[in-house]
This record gives structure tokens, sequence and C-alpha cells, in this order.
């Protein structure tokens, strides 16, 4: 007897979503055995992304180097996971001070995360410093400082842990970059440089160590969003409704357990790049490729839109 075709759409989506529901449980589980008994590093582990890594990677038995500029938060953070933690499936993680603003101590932090294990596994560079200001107001200083945090720091923890890597042909190193090392926005002059610099060199790295079985990623996202959404603002009558339509879409965040759970998928199914975006982004990506004096106008357009109503306040 067949089926009334009223009938056969609202099946169809059932039977689909019990084959996803099915799928993402057995890549629940697979994610677990395949990060089991890895060393794994994280920058900036007491973040809110780090943090949420931490807490993926711990669950999956991974041998976690938890890294951050403050000591208490990291014992805090180091805490939150062994409680109630069973020791037969987990790892009592590691914590190692890491500055990436003082480069002249990564010689001594390379040393004692490689004294945690002997090797690194996974290597996750999660630091980042941002900053949102106008071109002639960001100094030199905050400039290198931006481009130790963003760029110096992370290649050079790279470098540090490669030679293991190249030793026993087998490593995963993971930069959770930012969209704007792909596509530089208005005021953002400095922190789109910087993450420009660190998506060529983990670029450059990738190509250069594939031979020794190494894995390179990086993960482009948009700004990280851990406040509850802000409240849609009506444009204002001389605005420009397709600048201020992209750049909302532009500075739509991901939030912090999302990010983390795609650098678990990527380390899992070592993917090479990822881009964690909202379509509008991903559209502005390619008219940067294709039609870039239209993108130029579009964003120089919305500076105009910006400073005009600074100044009608």
């Amino acid at each position: 007897m067949a089926l009334p075709s009223v009938t056969v759409l609202p099946l169809l989506i059932v039977v689909a979503a019990g084959v996803y529901y099915i799928y993402n449980e057995v890549m629940h589980f697979m994610s677990k055995s395949l990060v089991q008994n890895k060393v794994v590093v994280i920058t900036d582990a007491v973040s809110g992304v780090g943090t949420e890594c931490a807490q993926l990677f711990h669950k999956g038995g991974a041998r976690l180097v938890l890294c951050g500029t403050n000591w208490d938060k990291l014992e805090s953070l180091y805490d939150t996971l062994t409680t109630d933690a069973d020791p037969r499936e987990t790892f009592a993680p590691k914590l190692v001070i890491l500055d990436f603003s003082d480069m002249d101590s990564m010689e001594d932090v390379v040393a004692e995360v490689l004294e945690c294990y002997g090797y690194v596994d996974v290597l996750i560079c999660n630091s980042s410093m941002k900053l949102k200001a106008p071109v002639q107001s960001v100094s030199l200083e905050l400039d290198r400082n931006i481009m130790d945090i963003n760029y110096f720091g992370p290649s050079s923890l790279a470098k540090g842990v490669l030679p293991p890597m190249i030793s026993r042909r087998s490593g995963h190193i993971v930069l959770v970059n930012s969209i704007q090392g792909r596509l530089a926005i208005p005021f953002r002059s400095s922190y789109a440089a910087s993450k420009h610099a660190a998506q060529a060199f983990f670029d450059c790295l990738r190509a250069e160590v594939e031979e020794y079985g190494i894995v390179v990623s990086t993960v482009s996202h948009t700004f990280i969003n851990a406040s509850d959404p802000a409240p849609v603002e009506e444009p204002g009558p001389n605005a420009n409704t397709l600048a201020a339509f992209i750049k909302s879409k532009l500075t739509h965040g991901v939030r912090p357990s999302v990010l983390a759970n795609e650098i678990m998928w990527t380390v899992n199914r070592k993917r090479k790049e990822v881009v964690l975006a909202h379509p509008i982004p991903r559209v502005a990506l390619y008219l940067r490729s294709l039609l870039p004096p239209f993108l130029f106008a579009v964003l120089a357009a919305g500076v105009k839109d910006s400073v005009l109503a600074v100044q009608k306040q």
C-alpha cells in the first residue's frame, strides 16, 4: 500500500534527522578515541575558547599541556577538569606559564613544554590580542606587541616543537586565526596585519613539513562572541544600507563552544583549512579576490557612515 504523498515529506525529514543524529553520535565517539593518549598543547587555555578546547580534549583522554599567562587561572582550570574525572580514562593536565608578549622567555617555555612528555602530538595556537583603532592612533610599541602575541609567539612555539615532530614523522599544528587574516576590515590595521602574517607563515609551514607526515591547519573564524546578542539598531536616514548590512554580518561572532568543536573536528579529520563564518563574510572573501574594487567601495562607504555618525553625536 503506497503512502499518501502528504506524509512523504515529514517521513523524509524524520529519517534525515535520525541519520544526522546517528552520524553526530558516531563522530562524537570517534573524536574521543582519536585524541586518546595524544599529547595536546593549548595556548591561552584560560580563555573562553581555550577552556572549551581543554574540556573537550580532556574528556577525550588527551594528555594536556595547558599554557597561559596567569597561574591562578591555570590552577582553577586544572581543578575544574580533574574534579570528578575518572583517572582511568583521563590524565591530569600539565601547566606551563606562557606569555607571548615576553619573547625572551620563549626558549625556556619551549623547553618546559617538551619536558612534560618529551614530544607534542597536537599544538593548538589559540592566543590572540585584538585592537580596534584608527591607523594614526596606534603606536609602534603597540604594533610590535600585537605582532609578538599574534605572529612571533605562535610561529616561535611552532618552530620549537617541530624537531620532535619531524623525528617522529608525526604531528599536527593548528593555528586558531581570524577571518581578518584573509580579509582586512577598517580600524583593525595592526590586528589584521598580524593575522595575515600568521596565516602566511602557517601556509608556508604546511607545505614544508608535509613530507614528514605533519599536518598544519588554520581555522579562520569571525570574532569570538561569548555575550548575549546585542539588540538590532535601526540604520540612520543617510546610512549606507549595504555597508551596514555587510558590517553587521562581518561582526556576527562565533560561540567559544562552537569554535572548540570545530577545532576538535579539524584535528580528527586532519583538515588543512577551515573558515568558520556566516555567508556574508564568505561572500566578502570571494569579492576580495574577484571584485576587489567593489568590496573596497563598500568598506570605504561604511567608514564614511561611521564618521558621520560620530560627528552627529
